[in-house]
C-alpha cells in the first residue's frame, strides 16, 4: 500500500470524512512530514476545510497540548493526530470528542505502520472480530493472565466498560488509535505480578523483561535492567502513576512488535496493560502519563475458563 492510498483509507474509511466538513492535523516535530502531508491532502481532495498545526513534541505520553492546540480541536470536525507522544489520554481530547469531533489519534506513527504495517489491516473485518471478543468477556468478574516467563496477574473488571477500538470512527464524538485492533477496558483492581517482555510506552523495544508487582490495583515494585528509566517517567507524573489503568487485547493481524507502542499493543494475540490516567476507559484516575506494556503469548482465563485469542485473531484474516 502506498501511503497516499493510506491516508485515504484513514480519511474516507476510518474517520468517514465529508465535504465541507473541517479537519485538522496535528503533528509535530518528531514525525515524518510525509505523514502529515499525505492525511492533510487526502482531505482537502474530499473537499473539507483542512488545517495542519506543527508543534514540538511533548514530553511523555498523555502531556497536555498548548491551549491553541486544543481549543482548534475543540472546534473541528475531524482530527488526526500524528505525534510523538499520544494525545489519547489527555484532557483536550476528551473535551474535543464532548464538543463532537471525531478524533484518530496516531503516537508514535511511521510510515511502514501506513504502507506495510498494521494500518494495512480491513477496519471493517477487524471490528467484525471486535463484537465477537466483546460478547465473550460481557458480563466477565476476573481475567486471569499467566505467562511462561512468570505473569500470574488477577484483573477485577466487575461491571467494567469493556470497549473495542477497531478503526472505524463514524459518529460524532468517537475517537480511535490508528493503527487499531484491540479491545480494552479499566480494571477495578489488579493483584499479582506482571511480566513485560515486548515492549514498553516511553522504552520501545525490551531486550530483557519489566517485572512489576502488583498490589490492591497500584504497582508496588519494578524491576528489571530499564526498570529505573521507567520508575523515573512514573515518578515524574505523580503516585497516581502507578495506577493499573488499562488491561487491553490485540486483534490486529497485521501489525507487529517493533518497538512503537501504536502498533505493538494491537498486535493479534498479545495483551498489554497500562500505568497512569483511566479516565478515557471510564475510570477516576487523572494523570498526566498513560504508558502501555505489552505481554507476548499470555494464557488468559475469564471467570476461570480459557480464552482462546487465536480464534479471534483467525477472524481478523478471513
Amino acid at each position: 500500500m502506498k501511503i497516499r492510498e493510506s491516508a485515504d483509507m484513514v480519511i474516507c474509511t476510518c474517520m468517514g470524512t465529508k465535504d465541507n466538513e473541517t479537519v485538522l492535523v496535528v503533528t509535530d516535530t518528531g514525525i515524518d512530514p510525509e505523514i502529515s502531508g499525505a492525511l492533510y491532502n487526502a482531505a482537502v481532495d474530499v473537499g473539507c476545510e483542512t488545517l495542519l498545526i506543527m508543534m514540538e513534541p511533548r514530553g511523555q505520553h498523555g502531556e497536555e497540548p498548548s491551549s491553541i492546540v486544543a481549543e482548534a480541536m475543540r472546534r473541528a470536525d475531524v482530527v488526526l493526530a500524528p505525534t510523538s507522544r499520544s494525545l489519547t489520554h489527555t484532557k483536550a481530547r476528551r473535551r474535543a470528542c464532548d464538543a463532537g469531533a471525531r478524533i484518530a489519534t496516531m503516537p508514535g506513527i511511521t510510515t511502514r505502520m501506513m504502507t506495510a504495517g498494521g494500518l494495512t489491516a480491513d477496519h471493517q473485518v477487524i471490528d467484525a472480530a471486535a463484537e465477537g471478543l466483546l460478547e465473550a468477556l460481557s458480563d466477565t468478574t476476573t481475567i486471569h493472565i499467566t505467562t511462561e516467563l512468570g505473569t500470574d496477574l488477577e484483573l477485577d473488571v466487575l461491571n467494567g466498560q469493556w470497549m473495542a477500538d477497531t478503526g472505524m470512527c463514524t459518529a460524532p464524538g468517537s475517537f480511535t488509535n490508528l493503527p487499531a485492533g484491540e479491545v480494552c477496558i479499566a480494571p477495578h483492581n489488579a493483584n499479582g505480578r506482571l511480566v513485560i517482555d515486548g515492549s514498553m510506552a516511553g522504552l520501545g523495544l525490551l531486550d530483557d523483561p519489566l517485572i512489576i508487582d502488583i498490589k490492591d490495583g497500584y504497582a508496588t515494585d519494578i524491576n528489571g535492567p530499564r526498570a529505573d528509566e521507567l520508575k523515573q517517567m512514573i515518578d515524574r507524573a505523580g503516585p497516581e502513576a502507578r495506577n493499573i489503568a488499562e488491561l487491553g487485547i490485540g486483534i490486529n493481524p497485521a501489525a507487529s512488535i517493533t518497538g512503537s507502542i501504536l502498533e505493538d499493543e494491537k498486535v493479534g494475540g498479545t495483551v498489554h496493560v497500562a500505568l497512569g490516567d483511566n479516565t478515557s476507559f471510564g475510570g477516576d484516575i487523572s494523570v498526566d502519563l498513560h504508558l502501555d506494556g505489552v505481554v507476548t503469548s499470555p494464557h488468559v482465563h475469564i471467570d476461570g475458563r480459557p480464552l482462546d485469542l487465536d480464534i479471534f485473531v483467525r477472524r481478523t484474516m478471513i
